[in-house]
Parts: C-alpha cells; structure tokens; sequence
C-alpha cells in the first residue's frame, strides 16, 4: 500500500524522524486558512501517489495566504500522470542549504534489504544514478543486523554528507531504519532531506509504502486506506476477500490461480479482436475454494458491474475438484436469483483437470440458467467474447 505525503510524514512523526507534518485541505479556501494559521510563506503540495509533481507544476511555493488560495487553485484539479490532484498539503517553506537523498527499501532481486543515500537530494534518484552513480552509495542491510548508529554513520559517510551534519543524518538514518522494519515497509524514502541554513536535518518530503500481507499486525492502517481513489467494486470484493482488480473490457473473467486468470485475459483479449475489440472485464482469483458462497460472491460482483455483458468461469481442478466447483456454480446462481440485485448475464463455463467429467454432469443435469458449457479454453473464450459482442 503506497501512502499519500501527508501519510509518510505522519509516520515520520509518530518514529520520531524530524519532518513537517503540514496540514492537508481540499479546497483552495481551506489552504489559504492554513497558510494564514502558519504566517510564513508555505509550500503547496499536490497529493498524489506518483512522481514527478514538481515538473508537473504540483509544488509551488507562495509567500502569503492570497498566493497559497491561487496556487491551490491551479494545483487541484491537476492531472499528473494520470492521478487527478484532490487534496494538497500545505507546510511552511524552509531555508535550505542542501537537499540529500536516502531510503531503505526491499531487494527482491537479491533476497535483502538495501539502503541508498546521496548528497544528491531533491531530484530523481534514477538520473543520479545513471548520470553522477558515484555520488549514490548503495549498502545493503543484513537484516539479522540492521541499522544502529555505526552503521547509521556509515551510511552517511559513503553517501558523503558533509561532516558537520554527518551525525545529525546518521541519527534520522537509523530513525527511519527502526520506522522501516516497525511498520513492515517495503520501502521508506525521503528526498530530499534538507539541510537548513541553521543546519537542521528535516525530511522534506516523504514516500512509504507498506507491506499489505503485514496489515493483519497493523490495524492502524485501516485510516492510511484511499478508498475514495479506489473502485467501489474493489471496495465491495475486498470485503469479500476476494482477488479482485477491475479493468476495461466487458468479459467477466472467474479463475481459481493467478497463472490461469492471467492466461485468461490474454486469450479473451486476443479472441475479442474478432468481435470488435472485445476486453476482459476484471481479473478474479477465486483460490483453491470454490464454494457455493465464495462463486456466489464473484459473481455477485462481477454481475454488478454495469460494463459486463458477459462472464468466463474458466477452471482448471486441482486441490479443489470440478465437480465442487460445479455444485458452486449451480448454488451459486440459486442464492443470486433469490437476491433483489439479479442481473442476468450469459455466462460461459470451462472445466478441466480433477473431476471434470463428474462437474461437467452435474451442471449438464442441472442446467443453470443462462450457462453454456465450452470444452476448451479457446473456445470458451471466443464464445464469452462472442456473447459481450452481442452475437447469440
């Protein structure tokens, strides 16, 4: 889960990391107010989880509260990247000296931790590394180990802080170090970290993102939740501890693995040239429990999507056999049917693997309403494909 600014600094706070945890408004009025509250001249900031807000005209500093209500007001509303700007974060302006560069983060590649930092704060860490990686210092982290001090101090040394602040960053490197491995982070940033003209150490801007299989221990994480950026059908499948991501097409897809559902939109995606450019709708992992109440559940949320015009249950029996998928199938729609939100969709039905013979009879008996049985993946697919395009 990548957290806003405001959310970062709001940790930095909490772990004692020295930073400004402003005030976030979602209006230009309110950010004049908090500019007025501050009386100094503020930074305005856009929210948004991606980079390049600077570039993009999302930071700007003004030296009174009439200038922070105009440039809130050219700052909200923004697209950056793709990320519309609602909310911006107001912070007094600081005098700075030097902008420097550190983080922690997890390297996958190399199965451990690693810290970067550089005197080069304040631009894309990729541009530092690719145009002056001399002045970048990558030092992995034992994770039995971790950061104290000396090695908080080593950090700052290879990243050639200057020595009259050395110890002040080394002492905010092991903060962030302590903030990284309490929260369950799988990346801690900050760039850049400032030095003030009275040399004060002061994160200036912040990135967090925190490791979502780690939230069972962390129920504070609930209020960093955006679920007003986040489609409502995610919101509802979530609730339903389903895998579910939305997209754009109009195929309904249901699998049990994420291999087989990713397989699964690409060759819906590639019969759906033939119709027109039919696309899958969602991705939709079902997992090796295809109860009746658990298929009942995708569906539901599948066929409350207003986009889908058809869906794909696509199966392939392993732990879970298909005749238990079958028997989901047919209940499934039973308990759908006797709800008020019924929408009737076609709905194409592939199974292969542990059982498929018996699952296959079962719902040949059956006969749920509005199914089709397709014998092969390809097939179903087109058939699916078919079906959104409007061809019976």
């Amino acid at each position: 889960m990548d957290l806003y600014e405001y959310q970062a600094k709001e940790l930095f706070a909490i772990h004692g990391v020295t930073t400004q945890v402003g005030k976030v408004v979602t209006s230009a009025t309110d950010a004049q107010k908090a500019a007025a509250e501050f009386n100094c001249p503020v930074v305005v900031k856009a929210q948004v989880k991606t980079g390049g807000r600077g570039k993009a005209g999302g930071v700007k500093l003004a030296n009174n509260p009439a200038e922070a209500l105009e440039k809130a007001q050219n700052i909200l509303g923004l697209d950056i990247k793709g990320h519309i700007v609602k909310k911006v974060l107001i912070t007094p302006a600081e005098d700075i000296k030097e902008e420097y560069y550190v983080s922690f983060l997890l390297d996958r590649t190399n199965r451990t931790f690693l810290c970067m930092a550089s005197v080069a704060g304040g631009m894309d860490i990729e541009e530092v590394a690719a145009k002056t990686p001399e002045k970048l210092a990558m030092i992995k982290i034992d994770p039995l180990v971790g950061v104290d001090l000396v090695k908080a101090q080593e950090i700052s040394v290879a990243a050639a802080i200057p020595a009259q602040v050395q110890k002040d960053v080394a002492d905010l490197i092991e903060k962030m170090w302590k903030m990284f491995v309490a929260t369950d982070a799988t990346l801690v940033e900050v760039n850049p970290l400032v030095r003030t003209n009275d040399d004060r150490i002061v994160a200036l801007d912040g990135k967090v993102t925190l490791d979502e299989n780690a939230s069972f221990r962390h129920n504070e994480n609930e209020g960093f939740i955006d679920t007003a950026n986040v489609d409502p059908l995610e919101t509802a499948a979530k609730a339903k501890d389903l895998n579910y991501v939305k997209l754009e097409g109009s195929v309904g897809i249901i699998g049990n693995g994420a291999g087989l559902v990713m397989s699964t939109l690409d060759v819906v995606a590639y019969a759906g040239e033939k119709f027109g450019g039919i696309k899958p709708a969602n991705f939709l992992d079902i997992g090796g429990g295809a109860s009746a109440q658990v298929m009942a559940d995708g569906l539901g949320i599948i066929l409350s999507d207003p986009s889908v015009k058809s869906v794909f249950v696509n199966v392939f029996g392993g732990i879970t056999a298909c005749d238990a998928v079958a028997n989901g199938i047919v209940q499934a729609i039973e308990i759908l049917k006797s709800g008020p939100n019924y929408v009737q969709r076609p709905i194409v039905v592939r199974l292969d693997g542990n059982n498929a013979q018996e699952g296959l009879r079962i719902l040949r008996e059956a006969k749920p309403e509005n199914v089709e049985i397709v014998d092969t993946m390809d097939n179903a697919a087109a058939r699916a494909a078919q079906l959104a395009a409007g061809i019976k």
